[in-house]
């Protein structure tokens, strides 16, 4: 690599996560117009803007967003409609989608509303579906219910399929290409592509990239009339993931190469498309490679997309123009704005990151797409192509580019009609329609993705269908709108540290997407760590001097109290290296669960920190005149608290942090298999201020756990743990009929079943069985154990799912490549594989693990009924059965009926089966279309009921009061000489 590309290269990771006035202070100079010129693109604008209304009322999609707006109820039933209905296999579920959607929205108050009579046709179509599946005493309803439920049925087939015809150029690359013929498409040229979703298996990414072949041999049969093809890395590659980058860019690099070669031979242009944030480093290693190919050379036609979006988009046109500079060649940059945007937001926020990797405005990102178009325009190897539907955009690029013709315009195919037709049939501009081409079948999530994307209430085509919108407003500049700001993030929208604020701080993350963050936070877990240590008190010791340090630090004011916390909090910061190393080396955690489990330990803190300064505070009651009533919360005496070896810090802390910020003092036993990380743990809650009398550590087994919940000097028990172990505790609390009645906290396991629909995505499925079964080894209370598949579609889902688990690397978990690491010990590992092998029949697909070492092949195992399943085995093996369409409801109960409740999942696009499964199920943690783990502190309090555990939820509001003594005072203040306060009042009026 020469030292340009170098140097753009740091610029580009030097932009990552900048603050956004920094970005954009330079971006707002670049797309600056003086008045004059701001005076022709407005008037050229409005010229676009009269060609856009022109064709408003033929245009199908213009016309749908401005009678059904995203946000309204209508709307939103269309796009949900639209997304699963043609997937779903079965009439009985298909009816019982279409009754969810169609019934609760008000579509009479839209007939004959639209100028477009497609639009009017399909609302009354709807009218008459609401008519058949709601109100029963209607009318309308008796004269129609002879034609029953089938004929809803297809009509609202048919009317999904009119919706992807409207998005989807063709089901496959011919008929796409002959419809770019129509006199529609006149002049326009097109760049194909073979639509889907990510690959999830090896056999996935091999029908895609056969797809994309054929696709560049079929442009290829008519080379002239300029068609192209776009591919899409994630598509081409189960695995296409930072932590996995050392085996998938070379193999998509291979894979685009090769492609390459063939579109090269034959005159076809290939561009590959943008994606996430994380994956873009990744990217342009791919390009770069794929660029340098001597098979190449003289060939212009390679292509990438650039997202202006993204704080990196001008470097990144920097990084391109070098590129092309460094191998002779003209690359084909397509400028977009970006269509991560709501991901990439969740993204940030959740993993806690530094900052956003794009603006928070649509205005800021239409500064970014300007400065950038200038870059393109100004660049010696770069052929722009500037995608947009923006009128203003459009009008600012012809004002720059004057007569010049060496560039082209983008828009999607269902989109933007008009906007372009005069330019290119009249002014002999270029535009290409970024076409999407496959079964309708498989592209309605994306055709939703484009409605969502395009219909979002900023966008310029949502804008436009806005009657209540002016011109003026349409065309304001976003530079004002920008400057008058100062560049600020969106005050709406949280930074990732802020996203708890003002309760508290989020902890902060890394970015393990970052290849040089991984790496070096790769080297730091490889480091040697201290595991060793000796148990320096006996349980009775322990317990004799936290009972000494008891009056001391329950008299600390609540205050002081939460501050240690927030220290510690701190000092976890300071020390999460370490902290991850100890979880990697003593708990077998991977690098992402380890860094997980520290922000967890963190999190817990601040939390009950918070909490406490809010809650446990005294409390006025009312009462009468003359009397006062303060309810107080106290410490209770002297807690155990026993945390599990899978949650050996998070857990740890959290139930320390609880019981001492109440006001308790507490004696802390981690798990045998994991003391390290809680000494560790415990001197760091020292040294914030914790006194040593009142936090105690004693390691040891169950014989150790035992001697402490036996002495009838604690006040309480919080445990996590097993059922047998909680039952043993409960009846150790109770042996003696002389010791005072404590709480215990207990915290167990479940038999955790994930509910899945003929509704449901399959990728979406596949991806949250694995996190939810496979991550951690299974080793989570909260892990999927019995995954329930509607009938209708569970072979297509686990066949989809063999080829997923096939992906999943399993090894030292201080690589960053490994998925899944070891079992936690010896006798876990006995325990799971003498379980395998007695129902080796039954399993349904394994996976290979390492020759040596406590790996657990990651397993499915068939069950003929939910009621095979009698209890947990704690480890990476998902027990899977099927249930009957229409009964979902007996699913449930059969699930309730095992006792256990600690979280249930469910994958459905219907909504009233998530109001049920909310009804019935007898769970703590319910999850509807994600995965099953990963609880947050605050957010998703987590606990379970029955045989799953006592409550209250950690990380809950309620948490710290189980911990407290709750004592009230009552004074007369009227027996010291009558009520003063009543008797000073005046007459009032």
């Amino acid at each position: 690599m020469n030292a340009s590309l170098d140097s753009t290269r740091l610029s580009i990771r030097s932009f990552h996560r900048t603050s956004e006035p920094e970005v954009l202070a330079p971006l707002v100079v670049a797309a600056t117009v003086d008045g004059t010129i701001r005076g022709h693109i407005v008037r050229s604008a409005r010229g676009l803007l009269d060609d856009l209304r022109k064709v408003q009322a033929d245009g199908w999609v213009n016309s749908f967003l401005q009678q059904y707006r995203l946000g309204t109820e209508e709307g939103t039933a269309l796009l949900s409609l639209a997304e699963a209905f043609l997937r779903v296999p079965d009439p009985q579920t298909a009816d019982l989608l279409i009754a969810d959607k169609l019934t609760d929205a008000d579509w009479s108050d839209h007939k004959g509303q639209s100028s477009s009579m497609l639009v009017n046709s399909a609302t009354w179509g709807l009218v008459l579906g609401k008519a058949v599946l709601g109100d029963s005493t209607s009318t309308l309803k008796r004269l129609i219910a002879k034609a029953g439920e089938p004929f809803v049925r297809q009509a609202v087939g048919a009317a999904m399929r009119l919706m992807g015809q409207v998005f989807v150029m063709g089901r496959d690359i011919d008929e796409a290409m002959a419809r770019m013929e129509s006199k529609d498409n006149r002049g326009f040229t097109a760049s194909f592509d073979m639509l889907g979703e990510a690959a999830r298996t090896k056999a996935d990414a091999e029908r895609y990239f056969q797809s994309y072949a054929a696709a560049i041999a079929a442009v290829g049969r008519n080379p002239a009339r300029g068609h192209s093809v776009s591919v899409k890395l994630s598509a081409l590659h189960p695995r296409y993931e930072t932590a996995q980058s050392a085996t998938c860019v070379p193999e998509l690099a291979e894979m685009v190469r090769e492609l390459a070669r063939s579109a090269s031979s034959l005159g076809v242009q290939l561009t590959v498309d943008a994606e996430e944030a994380a994956r873009l480093e990744m990217s342009l290693d791919i390009i770069t490679q794929v660029a340098r190919d001597r098979a190449l050379s003289g060939w212009d036609g390679l292509g990438m997309a650039v997202q202006a979006y993204s704080k990196r988009a001008r470097p990144v046109l920097a990084w391109a123009d070098a590129l092309g500079r460094d191998t002779g060649r003209i690359l084909q940059v397509r400028l977009v704005k970006g269509a991560y945007w709501d991901s990439e937001i969740k993204h940030a926020q959740e993993r806690g990151l530094s900052d956003f990797p794009l603006f928070t405005r649509k205005a800021a990102t239409d500064v970014s797409y300007l400065a950038c178009a200038k870059d393109m325009l100004a660049a010696r190897n770069i052929r722009p192509a500037f995608a947009t539907h923006n009128a203003l955009t459009v009008a600012t690029i012809l004002q720059w580019t004057s007569a010049q013709r060496n560039f082209e315009f983008q828009r999607l195919h269902g989109m933007g009609e008009g906007l372009f037709d005069r330019l290119v049939r009249e002014d002999g501009y270029n535009c290409r329609i970024y076409a999407p081409v496959g079964g309708h079948r498989d592209l309605l999530a994306y055709l939703v993705r484009r409605l969502l994307e395009n219909g979002a209430n900023s966008s310029f085509v949502h804008q436009l269908a806005d009657q209540s919108i002016s011109e003026d407003e349409l065309l304001a500049d976003p530079v004002v709108k920008i400057m008058a700001v100062g560049g600020a993030r969106h005050p709406a929208i949280a930074a990732p540290a802020d996203l708890f604020q003002p309760e508290r701080a989020n902890s902060n993350g890394l970015d393990l997407d970052d290849a040089v963050i991984l790496q070096e936070t790769a080297a730091q877990m490889a480091m040697p760590v201290n595991l060793n240590g000796d148990l320096s008190v006996s349980p009775t010791e322990a317990v004799t001097s936290a009972l000494a340090a008891y009056p001391q630090w329950s008299g600390t004011p609540v205050a002081a109290r939460a501050d240690c916390l927030d220290r510690l909090a701190d000092l976890l910061e300071e020390n999460r290296s370490q902290l991850m190393a100890i979880a990697v080396q003593e708990a077998r955690k991977t690098i992402p669960d380890a860094l997980s489990e520290v922000r967890e330990a963190i999190d817990f803190c601040r939390y009950y920190a918070a909490r406490a300064r809010t809650d446990l505070v005294p409390v006025e009651l009312p009462g009468p005149t003359g009397e006062r009533n303060v309810l107080r919360h106290e410490g209770r005496g002297v807690w155990i608290a026993i945390a599990p070896w899978n949650f050996p810090l998070a857990i740890f802390l959290g139930q320390v942090a609880a019981a001492l910020v109440a006001g308790n003092t507490v004696v802390a036993k981690p798990a045998p298999q994991t003391p390290a990380i809680g000494r560790f743990a415990v001197a760091l809650a020292h040294a914030a201020g914790v006194p040593k009398g009142a936090l105690q550590i004693v390691t040891g087994a169950g014989d150790v756990g035992a001697a402490l919940t036996a002495d009838i000097r604690i006040a309480g028990v919080v445990f996590t743990g097993s059922v047998p172990t909680a039952k043993a505790i409960a009846r150790n609390l109770l042996a003696d009929d002389d010791r005072p009645l404590v709480p215990l906290i207990a915290e167990t396991g479940g038999l955790n079943a994930m509910i899945v629909d003929s509704t449901a995505l399959s990728e979406q499925v596949v991806r949250d069985v694995i996190v939810s079964g496979f991550q951690s080894a299974g080793q989570r209370c909260s892990a999927l154990r019995l995954l329930l598949l509607q009938e209708d579609i569970a072979e297509h889902t686990l066949e989809m799912l063999r080829g997923a688990m096939d992906t999943l690397n399993m090894g030292d978990p201080a690589d960053p490549a490994t998925d899944i690491g070891p079992v936690i010990d010896q006798a876990a590992y006995d325990s799971l594989m003498a379980y395998r092998a007695s129902g080796k029949d039954r399993i349904i697909h394994e996976i290979a693990v390492p020759a040596s070492g406590l790996f657990v092949p990651p397993t499915v195992i068939r069950l003929d009924d939910i009621d095979e399943l009698k209890r947990e085995f704690f480890g990476p093996l998902v027990h899977v059965a099927t249930w009957k369409a229409g009964s979902l409801e007996a699913t449930i109960a059969k699930i309730n009926a095992k006792g256990f409740g600690l979280t249930m999942g469910l994958h459905s696009r219907i909504a009233g089966s998530s109001i049920l499964i909310e009804q019935l199920a007898r769970v703590g943690n319910l999850y509807i279309n994600r995965s099953m783990i990963g609880a947050v502190v605050g957010s998703q309090p987590f606990g379970g009921e029955g045989l799953s555990g006592t409550g209250p939820k950690a990380g809950g509001p309620h948490y710290l009061y189980r911990f407290c003594a709750e004592r009230t005072t009552s004074t007369d203040t009227t027996s010291a000489g009558g009520n003063a306060s009543l008797l000073s009042l005046d007459d009032g009026s």
